[in-house]
Formats: C-alpha cells, structure tokens, sequence
C-alpha cells in the first residue's frame, strides 16, 4: 500500500524555565493512503505536538517527519480539525464551510455548491445562513468537519475533534465520522484520549508512551467495517480495548506519577 505519512525518529525538544524538555522522541510511524489511525497516549505525551508537526505548526528539532504529496499539486496537504471550535464568528455556517475552496481560489458557485453537499453530509444544510452564536457546540465541531472534507485534503489530521462534546452529541458524531469515511475513504490520523472511540473508528491504535512520548506499541482492530455504536456491545470489541488498556495502563500511572 502506499505510504500517506511517514515519521523515523521523530524528535522535539523546545527551551523552557527548567531548560530543554522533550516532548517527543524517536517516534516512528506510518499511515498508508486510506487508512485510519488513531494515536492513544496519556496527557502530555506528544500526541497533538506530532499532529502539528505534520501539519507544519511546528518543527523538528530531528528526524522526519512527512507527509507523502499526491498527483494533483491544487488539493490541500492537509487539514486540522482542533478539539476547539475553530469557526469564524462573523461568518455563516455556509461561508465556514466554503472558507477553505475560497483561499484557493474556487468560484463562488463551485465553492457553495461543494458547501452545501458537505452541510448536507453532516445534517447542517438547513442552518446554512445561521452565524456559529446561534448553534450548539456539536453543531460547530461539524461545521469544522464538514470544511475539512470540503476542501478535499490528502489527508485529514483530527486532534481530539469530540474531546469538548457531551457523551449524547459524541456518539451521535462518531457515527457521523464512520459513514463519512466509508464514504471517501480519506486518509485520517486521529488523536483521541478515548481507547474506545479509537477502536470504534481506527484500523489501527497506536500507543504511545508517557513523557517523554515514543512509539509504545500498535493494535490492528480487526472488527467488521461498516461499523456503529452497535459494535461497541460486541465481545470482540471489549476483549481488544481491554487488551490495549492493559498495554497502556503503566503509561498513564507513570504520566500522572510525573505531575504530581
């Protein structure tokens, strides 16, 4: 399969008042085109510092860390869904949505006709003309979600999209996530805290360790795809998220032994 990301000894170290602290540290990973991969870690433990990595927010300090341009040089590399509400205020629920195909230069028409399907993807078309001061949080978060898919990136890189969410709005958007993907099968690298919601929606989980964060282990999350909350209640998906918690679960005692 083709290789989407590719990450070999990835490491960040910044400057702080107790001198150099390492956030990452010969972090290994690939993500082939199509896949999704969720990143599972304790607090602090680089997981969202690699996602602006390869989002270009933030640099190296050594090793690689990529990802693999396609064919067509006018798509988007990539696009950041944040666990905030990263929605322009002064703008409708339309123009969010259009945003993305405006600063590369689609025509209007184009522009809100691509707005409107995706409104229509994630249940939004009706609230096109609203402002983000009139809509619920979860309703935000799809505005966010559905102008990542407009803009048609090689890759969509989610950094705790559904931390912020009650449980309710959570699963409902979960399933949202599930049936968009089996639609366009793009290729997603996702941050979550949740060992749950990574094995609902990953092929793969790959653990990280505690601060400083490196690559601890992977799970491949062989249940049937296309899947919903219903696979949640399945014997097979309680014996591997218990399986990955007991891989995981020295981590987060060492991580919040650190900050205690």
């Amino acid at each position: 399969m083709t290789q989407k990301i590719v990450a070999l000894q990835a490491t960040k170290r910044y400057p702080s008042k107790a001198g150099m602290v390492t956030a990452l540290e010969g972090f290994d990973l690939t993500v082939a085109e199509g896949e999704f991969v969720c990143l599972v870690g304790p607090s602090g433990c680089g997981k969202s510092t690699f996602l602006r990595i390869l989002a270009g927010l933030e640099d190296l300090t050594v090793g690689e860390a990529r990802i693999v341009p396609g064919d067509d040089p006018r798509r988007p590399l990539n696009n950041v869904v944040f666990q905030e509400y990263a929605v322009f205020p002064w703008k409708t629920v339309l123009d969010n949505v259009a945003f993305g195909l405006q600063m590369r230069g689609v025509g209007k028409a184009e522009r809100y006709a691509v707005a409107e399907r995706w409104l229509t993807k994630v249940g939004l078309k009706r609230f096109a003309d609203y402002y983000p001061s009139q809509i619920s949080g979860g309703m935000k978060q799809r505005v966010s979600i559905a102008r990542a898919l407009a803009n048609d990136p090689e890759v969509l890189l989610m950094d705790e999209p559904l931390g912020a969410l009650d449980a309710q709005t959570r699963a409902v958007l979960q399933e949202e996530l599930l049936r968009i993907w089996e639609e366009t099968h793009k290729t997603v690298l996702y941050v979550t805290h949740s060992i749950e919601e990574a094995v609902l929606l990953g092929d793969r989980v790959v653990l990280m360790t505690a601060h400083p964060g490196t690559k601890k282990s992977e799970f491949v999350v062989d249940l049937p795809r296309p899947r919903d909350l219903a696979t949640t209640s399945t014997p097979e998906f309680a014996a591997l998220t218990g399986a990955i918690w007991e891989d995981l679960r020295d981590e987060v005692r060492r991580a919040m032994e650190a900050q205690a």
